[in-house]
């Protein structure tokens, strides 16, 4: 039994993502919670929320025991890239790449 958690088009770089999910992988939801409130990266706000959510599913969807609850696969995908323009001298135009990402959580219960 597993519950999944899923938030696509995140307006942050995968690579900053990928980062905060190596922290949490493999970790028990409780204590990947705890790390994820106290790391000071930017990523770590909406892998938070997709965690918390992953868990509700498996409280409310699957009837799974919350404390034994464990973060079995921690992924992330690059999405679309919204392309912007930034003006430079001598008339030029230089482009901006803003990365869009898509997290996704699977929590199993540990046996």
């Amino acid at each position: 039994m597993e519950s999944r958690a899923t938030a696509p088009y995140v307006r942050i770089a995968p690579r900053k993502v990928q980062l905060v999910l190596d922290l949490i992988r493999n970790k028990p939801a409780d204590e990947a919670m705890a790390i994820l409130k106290f790391t000071p990266k930017a990523a770590s706000e909406p892998v938070y929320k997709l965690l918390k959510s992953a868990v509700a599913n498996a409280e409310h969807n699957f009837d799974m025991d919350t404390t034994r609850l464990y973060v079995a696969e921690a992924t992330v995908s690059q999405g679309p890239t919204l392309k912007r323009i930034r003006p430079r001298a001598h008339g030029r135009a230089f482009r901006i790449n803003k990365k869009t990402s898509h997290i996704n959580l699977v929590l199993k219960e540990a046996e």
